[in-house]
């Protein structure tokens, strides 16, 4: 089989750029596109050297129709409003569509569902591998462990530059410990506690958010009982593994059927 023509949007970015790079390491993986906002200073710069690798003849556009017109599939850790455009023109591409983007909300996951009618879409909050065997033992801890015997708190740590909280791999813990415990988390979620904020509410799933540094991601979640606590975590030290994850996301939704799928379809986790 020929390898998979990708594009990475947000090209110039510093994910954008990690993705170049996962791309040309990954074997079955090859680039075929890349894409900046129009705004961008690096609009007709190759985007090999603008990822600190030699020159490739790829040069970065500001027109994504184009781009993906050509390409079997889309790499995006972009932004909300730009992910809703890029799955729209993924559909229309009948391409795969690979999300890394975080800060969605659920009118753009509607549109998101809307495209997947046509496209290949693959969705997560993190695309580390030992992040969703995480999320997995989350889910069965917090199954086992009882809300009346054990609280839950998910801690996340990033780099300053970093916009949202919780982050999107903070999110897929609390959905996965909420998933254990049969809950919406929405409904049970604590996000902010300042002042007098009263006793811990049971069942309750809280969210602390820090940054600071250049921190590339840290996460835990605590199921803290009465004289003992269960510390589940995972520590990224290399941007590259959201990177590489993404491009085998891509390589396994090469071959799906239109839909929606995530990293637990992809590792074959999904029950």
């Amino acid at each position: 089989m020929a390898d998979m023509k990708l594009v990475v949007v947000g090209a110039a970015g510093r994910m954008g750029q990690s993705l170049i790079q996962a791309i040309d390491e990954v074997p079955g993986a090859v680039l075929s596109g890349a894409v900046e906002h129009p705004a961008s200073d690096k609009i007709g710069k190759d985007s090999g050297e603008c990822a600190g690798l030699p020159a490739n003849g790829i040069i970065i556009a500001d027109d994504p129709l184009p781009v993906f017109a050509k390409a079997d599939g889309v790499l995006d850790f972009t932004t909300p409003a730009a992910t809703v455009e890029f799955a729209a023109l993924a559909a229309q591409a009948r391409i795969v569509h690979v999300i890394g983007t975080t800060g969605m909300t659920g009118s753009d996951d509607a549109k998101v569902d809307a495209a997947a009618r046509h496209a290949r879409i693959i969705q997560s909050g993190n695309y580390s591998m030992g992040v969703i065997v995480l999320g997995e033992l989350v889910k069965q801890a917090a199954r086992a462990l009882k809300a009346a015997d054990f609280d839950i708190e998910v801690l996340e740590m990033h780099h300053k530059h970093k916009v949202d909280a919780p982050s999107g791999t903070a999110l897929l813990l609390g959905e996965a410990a909420a998933d254990g415990r049969g809950i919406d988390l929405d409904e049970n979620s604590v996000r902010v506690r300042d002042g007098q904020t009263g006793a811990r509410p049971e069942g309750a799933i809280g969210f602390a958010n820090l940054r600071g540094g250049s921190i590339v991601g840290e996460h835990s979640v605590l199921f803290a009982g009465e004289g003992e606590t269960l510390e589940l975590a995972h520590r990224a030290t290399d941007r590259q593994i959201f990177s590489r994850g993404a491009v085998r996301a891509a390589l396994w939704g090469h071959t799906r059927k239109p839909g929606r799928y995530s990293m637990l379809d992809v590792l074959g986790l999904k029950v």
